[in-house]
């Protein structure tokens, strides 16, 4: 565990996100498709 704070700022790009503090930090999102039967998670392992 690298520590740090829930913390962040965003960048002028209205996009980039960094902690306050500088500490690591990563994001993850999942990748979803919408079919005739509904939402399906396709990052699902």
């Amino acid at each position: 565990m690298a520590g740090g704070r829930n913390e962040y700022r965003a960048d002028p790009d209205g996009w980039t996100l960094r902690t306050v503090d500088g500490s690591r930090a990563a994001h993850i999102e999942h990748t979803i498709a919408i079919t005739e039967d509904g939402p399906r998670i396709l990052t699902l392992p």
